[in-house]
């Protein structure tokens, strides 16, 4: 049984996926305070669900901490003595480290930890997992299995890379975003309507972005398909360029690494 802790965004999405083919053999129940959460829950997915954690705990063979990060202290705390070293702790919360979450359930605990993106809300999600030292090769099939049910997973060996993950694709969405704000600003400026400048910017941003996920390491080939000697596209590339477009990326990407190892360290 999956036993989630939370019944936030991130948790719905994983559960949406999981109560369907062909992962809708598996149990769930879910544990949130929250009366409306709980009755959101049951109604769209079926699934049981507790106001208190202890009856999700008994039962499951993971549980999943699906809580904002600033609530992870008393969640632990709650759940201290009360997890067995053998069931699997399956965290979602950014920032929380294997090792705060040890101090809390016990050294020996087996935990895994994961890093989602917001499109997992919509099954396009992409999620970092790495392992602590005392999960065994069923429980990372576990892990793979629940995550996977939002997206695609990516397992690394070294924690310290999540604040990398966290940079690249949990923030990542909202690079994305403020691209397609900005465009759609420019074409308004030019006397496009607000709503065909809105438009005309996610449509292309999205279909850009679904060529890119089936071709996967070719972004570089796809700009370069696109971008006509002496056309309109090597105009714009000129200005991203004198503007150092790519260093500002790497710069804002590296401003939220830092920042992710700021707040795991509180």
């Amino acid at each position: 049984m999956i036993g989630f802790i939370g019944g936030g965004n991130m948790a719905t999405a994983l559960i949406s996926g999981l109560v369907n083919p062909p992962r809708a053999h598996l149990e769930i129940q879910v544990c949130d305070p929250r009366d409306e959460a709980r009755t959101h829950l049951e109604k769209t997915f079926g699934v049981k669900t507790h106001a208190l954690a202890g009856s999700v705990i008994d039962e499951a063979n993971v549980i999943v901490l699906a809580v904002k990060p600033q609530s992870m202290p008393v969640v632990l705390a709650e759940l201290r003595g009360k997890v067995r070293p053998e069931q699997l702790v399956l965290s979602i919360a950014a920032g929380i480290t294997i090792s705060s979450i040890h101090e809390q359930l016990g050294e020996r605990q087996a935990v895994i930890r994961s890093m989602p993106n917001t499109p997992a809300l919509i099954g396009h999600g992409i999620t970092g997992i790495v392992a602590g030292r005392y999960c065994d090769d069923s429980q990372r099939l576990q892990a793979e299995e629940i995550l996977s049910a939002a997206g695609e997973t990516v397992w690394l060996d070294d924690e310290e890379l999540m604040d990398a993950v966290t940079a690249i694709s949990g923030t990542g969405p909202a690079y994305y975003f403020l691209l397609t704000e900005a465009l759609a600003a420019a074409a308004e400026s030019f006397g496009l309507p607000a709503e065909t400048a809105d438009r005309l910017a996610s449509i292309t941003c999205f279909g850009a972005g679904a060529m890119l996920a089936s071709s996967p390491g070719e972004a570089a080939e796809l700009r370069r398909r696109v971008t006509s000697p002496g056309g309109t596209t090597q105009a714009a590339m000129a200005i991203m360029e004198q503007g150092k477009f790519r260093e500002l990326v790497h710069r804002a990407a590296e401003a939220a690494r830092d920042r992710s190892r700021e707040l795991a360290l509180k």
